[in-house]
């Protein structure tokens, strides 16, 4: 877990390597304090040597500005390696998000993968710094200063070191009851972020349906869910600080205690008192931050799981070696194909699909909801694999393809139109980025879409809002058409790509598509059979099967569910002419 984090660290090995080597010098520094400070105590001032006062005391002088030189470039190093560690990371998980099929994608919702790129990264970050300043501080003070603390009087140092072993103890117990809290408080971030995502999203559906109130409540009891299980960690955690003043006092009192008698008794001097005591503060604080150590560290444990759980995922889509580049044409057969989303399920999605398109064919796709129609042509550019048979295109079965090469040859129009902020130029460029205006244009045109946005002050140049909010439905249908069609590619899918267009520009757009594309295969999926009675042929789906195949007036004439859809659409007036 450790070692895949560790694999971001990259170019910022030696910042790390130099801070550890700094906080090293600092605390070899920091160590001879004490002991120039005996010697002030018991011989400068023991003979009233005024020369050796100040000489000592300006060689302590040139120590704490080495101490506090080499501390600053510690923490600088440190800084500069934990911010391009956690940048590091955050690029590291989004390319490999990028790489995720959609199946991957289902694993991990939108908002849990938000909440790991900003909330865990950030404290892994927090606790890289305080690690990578103390993992050589606290440690090398803790050995430098007891080494000097048994070297000042042994029987003492010796009588405090049983505080160590019992303070480690505590810490331990501490960790081990506290990070499973942290491991349900981060779910439950997901949960909240989930929550201000869909709000946000939706918000104009929250506010035709005046559900602002509902929707507080809901984001309220996600905070509070937070908050109590918060608290219940940090009640454990807060022990940590009173430990460790017992811990502290308790061997000051040691040392108070058992100094003073030796003092008095002549086998220990005033100065030496003072410098052990001064010591025992060192270890003491070293101590003290360890145990902080062991908090950041118990609370970006459950952190450093999820990261590196998002970054150890494989795609369960890859090319294979020695993959096919290159499409001849767009024909596309599916041989007795079987589909399923998840494994564990009962039943398959898509049962026995076996049906062949020839290149250059328009097919039509109609269906009720659920009856499989999205699931038969996501299995086209190999969004997801099937469960059994197999999908070719080109005669080439698609899993033996790269899987760029095949995309980019298969255009998709989604159901769920996406536009990204930005020019309408640069939404439509996603297509092809080195297209020319003019292609853009003509893409445009093919789609319906050039008249509406030329209608704009800023033409192709205008601003669009995340989402493409600014733009209407049958707009941001017609934009993501030419977008598809600006990547020139051998299969064309739309699916039910036109419902928020008239069915005039519905035609329109079918027309264009009929003759400046004759040699492209085109899938249209549809609800209004309008959008599809012109296709060289029609499938019908029902329940995740092939329940009809043929031509408007052959389903027309001999299917049931055909005849049943016609009739609806013609008595809701939806069949139109135009």
């Amino acid at each position: 877990m450790y070692k895949t984090l560790g694999k971001s660290l990259r170019q910022y090995k030696k910042p790390s390597f130099f801070t550890m080597v700094f906080m090293a010098l600092e605390v070899s520094m920091e160590v001879m304090l004490p002991f120039l400070m005996a010697k002030i105590l018991d011989r400068g001032f023991g003979t009233q040597d005024i020369g050796y006062i100040l000489k000592i005391g300006l060689l302590m002088c040139l120590i704490a500005c080495l101490s506090m030189t080499f501390g600053i470039l510690g923490g600088k190093f440190s800084s500069d390696s934990s911010a391009g560690f956690a940048g590091n990371l955050r690029e590291d998980i989004y390319k490999n998000i990028q790489t995720f099929s959609f199946e991957n994608i289902d694993r991990f919702s939108a908002s849990s993968l938000i909440t790991r790129l900003t909330t865990d990264i950030t404290n892994i970050q927090n606790a890289f710094q305080m690690v990578l300043k103390t993992i050589i501080r606290a440690p090398f003070t803790i050995i430098f200063a007891f080494t000097m603390a048994a070297y000042t009087n042994t029987k003492l140092a010796l009588d405090i070191l049983i505080i160590i072993p019992v303070v480690a103890a505590i810490l331990i117990g501490i960790v081990y009851k506290v990070h499973p809290y942290f491991i349900q408080v981060f779910r439950k971030y997901d949960r909240l972020n989930q929550t201000v995502q869909e709000d946000i999203n939706g918000v104009r559906v929250v506010k035709s349906y005046v559900r602002e109130d509902k929707e507080i409540e809901k984001f309220k009891q996600a905070s509070e869910e937070i908050k109590r299980i918060f608290m219940k960690a940090e009640k454990i955690i807060a022990l940590n600080s009173p430990i460790m003043q017992i811990a502290i006092y308790s061997s000051l009192l040691i040392v108070y205690w058992f100094g003073a008698k030796y003092v008095v008794g002549g086998s220990m001097s005033a100065g030496e008192l003072t410098s052990f005591i001064m010591y025992m503060m060192q270890i003491l604080n070293s101590l003290m931050m360890v145990s902080m150590i062991f908090v950041m560290i118990v609370i970006s444990e459950a952190s450093v799981e999820r990261v590196s759980e998002v970054l150890t995922e494989n795609s369960t889509l890859t090319s294979p070696r020695n993959a096919t580049k290159e499409i001849e044409n767009g024909e596309i057969e599916f041989k007795d194909v079987a589909f399923k989303y998840h494994d564990q399920s009962a039943e398959s999605d898509l049962k026995h699909i076996s049906l062949r398109i020839s290149s250059g064919e328009t097919v039509g796709i109609i269906g009720g909801t659920g009856s499989g129609k999205t699931s038969l042509i996501q299995l086209i550019p190999r969004l997801y694999d099937v469960s059994e048979g197999a999908v070719y295109v080109s005669g080439n079965n698609v899993k033996d393809y790269d899987l760029v090469t095949l995309r980019d040859q298969v255009s998709m129009v989604l159901q769920k139109n996406t536009l990204f902020s930005g020019t309408i130029l640069e939404n439509l460029r996603w297509g092809n980025e080195e297209a020319t205006f003019e292609e853009v244009r003509h893409a445009a045109k093919l789609a319906q879409a050039d008249s509406f946005i030329q209608a704009f002050p800023d033409g192709y140049e205008t601003i669009l809002d995340q989402g493409g909010t600014n733009v209407s439905g049958g707009q941001k249908q017609r934009l993501t058409i030419a977008r598809a069609l600006l990547k020139n590619p051998k299969i064309l899918i739309l699916d039910d790509s036109t419902s928020a267009v008239d069915t005039k520009t519905d035609r329109r757009i079918r027309q264009a598509l009929l003759e400046e594309l004759p040699d492209v295969t085109k899938i249209i999926v549809a609800q209004r059979i309008s959008s599809i009675q012109e296709a060289d042929w029609i499938i019908v789906m029902d329940e995740g099967k092939i329940n009809g195949m043929g031509t408007h007036e052959e389903l027309l004439d001999k299917n049931k569910i055909y005849q049943e859809v016609y009739e609806s659409q013609i008595k809701g007036g939806r069949i139109s002419e135009e």
